[in-house]
């Protein structure tokens, strides 16, 4: 396979006027060696770079492209409302159009606001449950990413409860020190943090199927037991569904788990491949935000006319045919099990975790369920897959530490030769 020419020079232009050339990190395969991927072309469960290689995707643009590339309606829907103009910053019809299909798949969300990325829906979250309960601190989890905002880039202490120290030069120590960073799936952690800041906790954020350590789902009971300590302590719970909602199923992880937050922070499928992100929840926080209330935040593109319908026809698509989760599920699972016959045949220690069309391939014999177990990963064995997969025609995410995504577009062909392929670079 041809992956030289012309994405060498497309690079070097880039790294002329961007940093890295690339305009986010993980972009730049430092994980997993080589060049990076310069894509120009999608279309259903295929992409194809500059240099003409075509590869099945399981990227899916990390994540929103639950129905494949190009898909006819979402596109059919940015080209019709695109005639009549991109931006206006203003109001417009479709707005209110995506905000019911959502409150609709998502009971606990009374009342959205739309902002232009996941990061912005995080960030507002945060400040609208900071303000609810008049409260400082807040607890995310190890692992679990929630955007670039300053006081999420914090790396988890040794101990319980332990302070948030910078994760990134920027961050400075006294915007991360109401932040505590537990570990995932841990209890015990949780309850000691909510004893010691008894009374101070605004809010608990979390992914509720962890993907940015790779797919990781909690164990039996503790969304459960997160929603109870909250509720008991009077904290904001956020379930951080940026990616797994609409995803794993069409009400995201509270419907597979029957659990009501407090707020939801959504993106990826409901902007259908374009930039969004969404936070909603109970009207009585909702309505602190201005203009009804004193919790500030706005932006220019929020709700714009090509995201809204994008991610309306996308929703739409799913909510019209519940038949896509099933077929996701079984498609997935038989992905993800045929790879760890094929590696258990090779002598290959590979692990795997995978909540529906979410999924992770861990190259290490143990389970994973925390940062801690997911860390012991052999990272350089999975670029040697990650490489080898892609000299074959699969495109995966250059990061070990990276959830992996089917799409409705995939066929039974793309999984059995995937899994041909699978089993000839773990051969490797």
């Amino acid at each position: 396979m041809n992956r030289s020419e012309n994405s060498k020079l497309l690079h070097a232009r880039a790294s002329r006027v961007i940093p890295g050339g690339v305009n986010s990190p993980v972009r730049a395969f430092k994980s997993v060696g080589g060049e990076p991927l310069y894509l120009v072309r999608g279309k259903g469960s295929r992409v194809w770079d500059a240099d003409g290689n075509e590869y099945i995707d399981y990227v899916g643009s990390w994540g929103p492209l639950i129905l494949g590339h190009a898909f006819p309606t979402v596109v059919r829907a940015v080209e019709e409302i695109n005639r009549d103009g991109a931006s206006f910053g203003a109001c417009t019809p479709i707005e209110a159009e995506l905000a019911e299909a959502v409150i609709d798949a998502f009971p606990s969300i009374e009342k959205i606001r739309f902002v232009s990325s996941g990061t912005e829906a995080t960030m507002s979250a945060i400040r609208l449950a900071r303000a609810y309960t008049n409260r400082k601190y807040i607890i995310k989890f190890e692992g679990c990413y929630h955007g670039h905002a300053d006081s999420l880039l914090v790396k988890a202490g040794s101990g319980v409860a332990t302070l948030g120290i910078p994760g990134s030069a920027g961050v400075l120590e006294e915007q991360a020190q109401f932040t505590l960073a537990l570990p995932f799936n841990h209890q015990q952690a949780v309850e000691e943090a909510f004893a010691t800041f008894d009374g101070q906790i605004a809010c608990v954020i979390v992914e509720p199927v962890v993907g940015n350590m790779g797919c990781v789902p909690p164990r039996k009971g503790y969304l459960e037991f997160l929603r109870s300590i909250t509720s008991k302590d009077g904290a904001v719970l956020i379930f951080d569904e940026v990616m797994t909602g609409f995803r794993v199923a069409f009400g995201g992880v509270q419907e597979l788990h029957k659990i009501t937050p407090d707020l939801t922070t959504l993106g990826k499928i409901i902007g259908g491949g374009l930039p969004v992100g969404a936070y909603g929840g109970r009207a009585e926080i909702m309505d602190m935000v201005a203009p009804l209330g004193p919790v500030y935040q706005a932006g220019t593109l929020s709700g714009n006319p090509l995201a809204m319908a994008a991610g309306l026809a996308t929703v739409r698509e799913l909510k019209n045919r519940p038949d896509i989760y099933q077929q996701l599920e079984r498609r997935t699972s038989a992905l993800v099990g045929e790879v760890l016959v094929a590696a258990k045949r090779k002598g290959v220690p590979l692990t795997a975790n995978r909540v529906g069309s979410m999924f992770t391939w861990f190259f290490q014999p143990d389970k994973v369920h925390d940062w801690d177990t997911a860390a012991k990963s052999d990272t350089k064995a999975f670029a040697k897959f990650h490489s080898a997969m892609l000299e074959r025609g699969v495109y995966l995410p250059p990061s070990q530490y990276e959830a992996m995504f089917m799409s409705a577009a995939h066929t039974d062909g793309d999984l059995q030769e995937t899994i041909e392929m699978a089993s000839q670079a773990l051969g490797s």
